[in-house]
């Protein structure tokens, strides 16, 4: 194999797993919690990347509450220990939590203008 070959085998892993959403968040967040550590709270560039790579990130959690939803209403398979049943609250709260994030960014973005529901 020569290193031309090596080297595209190399960037089309590099493009599958960059065309995942999760993956690029995980990217977004290696990159606001470097400026957040690097900013140190100190008002700067680093903070400010901080602030919008924290915006920015919002977008690759749209709809993944439906994940979670999924999960939760998906049936048990009989015999399933109750303890484990009971771990499957987890989605509910997952997804509840990523479903009211969102309200929260559209209402950050200018989107949604109600700034009473943003709030609570």
């Amino acid at each position: 194999m020569s290193t031309l070959d090596a080297t595209r085998a190399e960037l089309a892993l590099i493009v599958l797993y960059l065309n995942k959403a999760e993956a690029r968040d995980k990217i977004c967040r290696a990159i606001q919690y470097g400026s957040k550590f690097l900013s140190d709270g100190q008002p700067g560039t680093a903070q400010n990347v901080d602030k919008s790579t924290s915006l920015a990130r919002k977008v690759f959690r749209l709809f993944k509450f439906v994940n979670d939803l999924h999960g939760l209403i998906s049936p048990v398979p009989q015999g399933t220990p109750v303890p484990l049943v009971l771990l499957g609250s987890k989605n509910a709260l997952l997804s509840t939590f990523l479903f009211l994030d969102q309200i929260v960014w559209l209402g950050r973005s200018g989107i949604y203008k109600n700034k009473e529901r943003v709030e609570l």
